[in-house]
């Protein structure tokens, strides 16, 4: 199928949706490693595994965490929380070797120190919780404060091979691990977007609902703060420990949190509930979710509120979700993308709201 309405920007355009037998419910996580392909079926409580990136719309995974099988759905496969089950997985991270799960509604984050080679395979560490058969948020339950070792609806994860990130969303914050860890229920070395540990109050100049966290290989950090409408930058990944965002895309300044910067339709500067980024080349693509489309910036932006330089999924900047490209169907075009990921000049979009994937490829 042509995906007209993507736009100029790409080509060679394909859907995937996963296994044939039970396809794609609302995925919201991929990434890519090795030409590994890792899908979290969060509707469907699994994650899929796929040696080889696919070309055709169906395959069978290769392998399957969080359900025995293929057939299996249901949350923490209709039991109770253990090491094997999983209750809307979010983010993933893998170098190929390792593998990191942000399992949003157990409160905890997974981690594989081996890639797993069989279904239903078995957690290594849990993060966030003092075993693998807990899954209240923040350990004891809503209402209670956040620890060092604590979590609450983590949506997003990202790893440099050696330290760790945590988009914690439901504590607004994120959480740093000097190491990727290997015992279970660890305490953060360092907290972003809190003055410590235990604080669950925020300021508009700290990540206000933090989705997703990436971090370059020149230490640059892009973190989608979602509920402001905005993605947060920092020049230094190790700056964002103390101080607040250089660059803000999506706002003019940290008091601003308008929805299409209050706007009736989009913009070339404007965001909508924003869930993800991804560093390409010298620049970022920006996951505009709430307007179905992707925003390029050539170069990482160096003020607020900054143009794109082109846009994904719309034929221009103005056109947005209630458009007429989507009064009939989203079958041709982007509906509600949650994660991006790329590997080379390929870009995988989770296609969420229409219950997909979407590979292509970029041609800048």
């Amino acid at each position: 199928m042509q995906f007209e309405t993507l736009g100029k920007h790409v080509t060679d355009s394909y859907i995937f949706k996963g296994s044939e037998q039970i396809p794609f419910l609302a995925p919201r996580g991929v990434f890519v490693a090795k030409n590994h392909l890792f899908v979290s079926d969060t509707g469907r409580n699994r994650v899929f595994i796929w040696k080889d990136l696919p070309t055709s719309e169906f395959q069978e995974p290769d392998i399957i965490l969080g359900q025995p099988h293929v057939s299996e759905t249901g949350r923490n496969s209709g039991g109770k929380v253990t090491a094997n089950t999983l209750q809307y997985p979010s983010g993933i991270w893998s170098n190929g070797n390792i593998l990191i799960v942000s399992d949003a509604w157990n409160h905890r984050v997974l981690i594989w120190h081996e890639l797993p080679t069989r279904n239903g395979q078995p957690a290594d560490v849990v993060i966030g919780q003092p075993d693998f058969t807990s899954n209240e948020p923040n350990v004891k339950g809503i209402g209670n404060d956040p620890t060092a070792k604590t979590l609450n609806w983590p949506y997003g994860v990202f790893s440099d091979g050696k330290s760790l990130w945590i988009a914690d969303t439901g504590n607004r914050r994120i959480l740093f691990y000097n190491e990727i860890p290997k015992t279970n229920f660890k305490a953060a070395a360092k907290v972003i977007g809190k003055t410590d540990f235990t604080t669950r109050d925020y300021e508009n100049n700290e990540p206000i609902w933090p989705y997703s966290v990436k971090v370059n290989s020149k230490k640059q950090m892009a973190v989608s703060d979602t509920q402001f409408y905005r993605n947060l930058i920092w020049n230094n990944a190790d700056e964002a420990l103390s101080k607040p965002a250089d660059v803000i895309i999506g706002q003019i300044d940290f008091d601003a949190c308008g929805q299409n910067q209050f706007g009736l339709f989009p913009s070339s500067k404007s965001l909508n509930w924003t869930y993800d980024a991804c560093f390409y080349k010298d620049g970022l693509l920006v996951n505009d979710t709430g307007n179905s489309r992707i925003l390029w910036f050539e170069t990482i932006p160096q003020s607020n509120n900054e143009k794109a330089t082109a846009v994904i999924g719309k034929r221009d900047f103005k056109t947005g979700s209630e458009n007429k490209e989507t009064m009939h169907g989203t079958s041709s075009s982007l509906y509600w993308p949650f994660s991006i990921v790329t590997q080379e000049n390929k870009l995988i979009i989770a296609d969420t709201g229409n219950h997909r994937v979407i590979i292509t490829t970029l041609k800048f």
